[in-house]
């Protein structure tokens, strides 16, 4: 593997300068990383084999949080993000299925020739992560009793420690993109799960509207409590509304139950005059005019190959929104580290050189993404860069 320049070991986040580009106020003197998630299996590694610092699980008390929570900001920093991305969810119990990964884990590299050899590197943990994904078939609310016994939380008991200490303790220039953890549509199918869900759009409609609703008035509460933090840059919610080739109900539900939600959280952040980012999964394409005239969203996230290319989809819609991310985890998890080089160096040069472009995963840096793959995405928009600004010198 080439020398690697990172960690970089003076980065200079510019958070403004990032929504700058994305929005076209600033033209692109480089083309900016983003990431939606970093999965721990991929970010232990790294923070203990190249940053030299102890991995620290949060517990319930706040010392281990703020460790926890510095290691996070070090990591993103020194990896050369200009922001934090975070998410936490209201406690909303839902029929979940739970697992663990299997042992092979990815494994951080060795010590960069173009740096002074640091501590051992270590894998990932021995203690697997468990996993939790959604039971599609019988949910948590299921009926109209379900409904009135569920254990709705209550936004003034949730504790945004988290939050409030990102934005207090991020390095200057660095900004904090936020968001409640999972969207209405998400919770929504997870809670009824996505079969019963589907049964009571056409057997209980009242029921969904009011398991719509109240999510959404509690989000809505939730965004309440974030949009004034310090730092905050941009709202960056994810709501994964789609499958391979079609959205998972007809566009015409999301439209009655789901998109007006997003339009107000939307509302919401530009009445802080902060943009409006959304990740959401699958082919979204029935919705997309939704989205982007009737939600008002500032940039989308989230492409795969099969479905839609990122370059694609900015022919499309790059001069009115956003466009993030796009190195589809097929890719990213399965090729070379040196060809996850080449599809980032063609995404850079395609489409950074039209603007309002941030270059990073198709979805997300999940634990299977091997951690030299990682890197390379990393080092070589970081390398493309350097080669842009000492051109316009």
């Amino acid at each position: 593997m080439r020398g690697l320049s990172i960690p970089l070991d003076h980065p200079s986040p510019d958070g403004g300068e990032f929504i700058d580009i994305l929005s076209g106020k600033s033209p692109s003197r480089r083309v900016p990383l983003v990431e939606y998630i970093v999965d721990d299996a991929v970010m232990r590694p790294l923070l203990e084999g190249l940053l030299g610092r102890q991995w620290v699980t949060a517990g319930g008390d706040r010392d281990s949080q703020r460790a926890a929570l510095d290691n996070r900001i070090a990591f993103w920093y020194r990896m050369g993000y200009d922001f934090i991305r975070h998410e936490e969810s209201l406690p909303l119990p839902e029929n979940k299925l739970t697992g663990h990964d299997p042992p092979a884990a990815p494994q951080a590299p060795g010590p960069s020739p173009e740096k002074e050899p640091g501590p051992p590197l270590a894998g990932r943990s021995p203690a697997l992560p468990a996993r939790a994904w959604a039971n599609e078939h019988e949910g948590a609310i299921m009926s109209w009793e379900d409904f009135e016994k569920y254990p709705w939380p209550a936004v003034e008991d949730f504790d945004f420690f988290a939050y409030e200490y990102l934005s207090r303790n991020l390095p200057e220039g660095m900004g904090l993109i936020a968001c409640h953890g999972g969207g209405v549509f998400e919770h929504l199918s997870w809670i009824m799960s996505l079969e019963g869900l589907s049964v009571a759009i056409h057997e209980d409609p009242s029921l969904v509207r009011a398991t719509a609703d109240r999510l959404g008035e509690l989000m809505v509460a939730f965004y309440r409590q974030i949009l004034d933090l310090d730092n905050l840059i941009a709202v960056f919610p994810g709501d994964d509304m789609g499958y391979r080739s079609a959205t998972l109900v007809s566009p015409g539900i999301l439209r009655a139950y789901v998109l007006p939600w997003h339009a107000k959280f939307a509302a919401m952040a530009h009445a802080k005059n902060l943009p409006y980012y959304l990740h959401s999964c699958g082919r979204v394409d029935a919705v997309m005019e939704d989205l982007i005239t009737l939600v008002g969203i500032d940039g989308k996230h989230s492409f795969e190959d099969a479905i839609v290319p990122v370059q694609e989809f900015q022919s499309r819609y790059g001069a009115r929104i956003a466009v993030l991310g796009g190195i589809d985890i097929n890719i990213l998890a399965g090729a070379s580290a040196d060809d996850v080089r080449s599809r980032t160096r063609m995404l850079i040069t395609g489409c950074g050189s039209r603007g309002r472009y941030a270059v990073g995963s198709g979805n997300s840096v999940p634990s299977y993404v091997p951690c030299d793959n990682y890197l390379a995405m990393i080092d070589e928009t970081h390398r493309a860069n350097s080669e842009m600004l000492s051109s316009l010198k």
